[in-house]
C-alpha cells in the first residue's frame, strides 16, 4: 500500500480516536514489514498488535475500521407499536340468581392506524422555492426566496437541478448536485454541494434516498466519484456520511472575494 493511501488510513483512524501504528521493519521480505496495527489514545492494542509491534495487513486494517463506522452509526428508525386493548369478558352471574344476566355488546373493533406517508423524489421546480427557504435557513444560510428561483433557473439551464424529497407533497428534503471536469481526474468528478432534511422528517430514511439517487445520476453523467463537503461542527453528518461508505481525503479551505 503506497504512503499516500496509509496516510488517509491513519486519517480513517484518528476519526474513530484510534491512532495507526506502521512497523518500523524497512527490509522487503523480513516478517514484519509494510505491516500495521491499531492502539487507543492511551497506547493500548485494539487491533493487529502484539508485544512486539503491529502484525495485520493495511487491508485487515482498513476493513476493521470500515464495520466499525458502520456499527457506530446506530440504528436510524423508531418503531411504533399500537397497545392491544383487552378484551372485554362478561360479568359472573351469582350462584343464587335465577334471572340471567344480559350479555354485553362487544367492543367496537379498534380504528385502523393511520399510514405512514411514503417519501417520494423528484427535481425541484420554482414553486418549491419557499419551503427550499426554510431548508436551507435550517441548515444556518441565509437566503431569499428570490434568489432560490433565480439559482433554479441557472441550474435547470446547467442540467443540474437540485432534488427535494417529499412526504403528503410537502418539500422536506433537498440534495444538491454538480459535475466538474478538472485537469488532474480522468473522468468528471461528482459534488453533492447541499444535504438538508427537516427535522421533522428525519427519521424516514430521506438523506439515504436522495444521496443513493444523486449518485445514481452522478454515475449515468460519467462520473468515476463523489466528493461531499459538510461543516466542521455537523458531527452527525459526518457519521452519517461514513455510514454510506464516504472517507474523509482532505480538509477544506474557503475565502469571501
Amino acid at each position: 500500500m503506497s504512503d499516500e493511501r496509509l496516510d488517509a488510513l491513519a486519517e480513517t483512524a484518528r476519526n474513530r480516536g484510534l491512532k495507526l501504528i506502521r512497523s518500523r521493519v524497512r527490509t522487503p521480505g523480513k516478517r514484519r514489514f509494510g505491516k500495521v496495527g491499531l492502539t487507543d489514545r492511551t497506547g493500548k492494542a485494539v487491533f493487529g498488535m502484539d508485544d512486539k509491534g503491529p502484525t495485520a495487513k493495511p487491508e485487515e486494517v482498513e476493513g476493521y475500521l470500515r464495520n466499525l463506522g458502520a456499527k457506530d452509526w446506530g440504528a436510524s428508525l423508531d418503531v411504533a407499536v399500537l397497545p392491544r386493548k383487552p378484551k372485554a369478558r362478561p360479568a359472573r352471574r351469582a350462584a343464587n340468581d335465577p334471572e340471567p344476566m344480559p350479555r354485553p355488546k362487544p367492543a367496537p373493533p379498534p380504528p385502523k392506524p393511520r399510514e405512514k406517508p411514503k417519501p417520494k423524489l423528484r427535481e425541484a421546480k420554482p414553486s418549491d422555492a419557499p419551503q427550499v427557504v426554510e431548508l436551507i435557513q435550517f441548515l444556518g444560510h441565509e437566503i431569499d426566496e428570490k434568489s432560490v428561483r433565480r439559482n433554479l433557473g441557472r441550474l435547470k439551464k446547467a442540467g443540474e437541478m437540485p432534488i427535494v424529497a417529499t412526504l403528503d407533497k410537502t418539500v422536506v428534503g433537498l440534495i444538491g448536485i454538480h459535475r466538474m471536469t478538472t485537469v488532474h481526474r480522468p473522468a468528471p468528478v461528482g459534488r453533492i454541494p447541499v444535504l438538508v432534511v427537516a427535522k421533522e422528517a428525519q427519521g424516514h430514511g430521506l438523506g439515504r434516498m436522495l444521496v443513493e439517487e444523486a449518485e445514481r445520476l452522478l454515475k449515468k453523467a460519467g462520473c468515476q466519484m463523489v466528493e461531499v463537503t459538510s461543516n466542521d461542527q455537523r458531527g452527525a453528518a459526518h457519521a452519517f456520511y461514513r455510514h454510506m461508505g464516504y472517507e474523509r481525503t482532505s480538509i477544506r479551505f474557503m475565502k469571501k472575494l
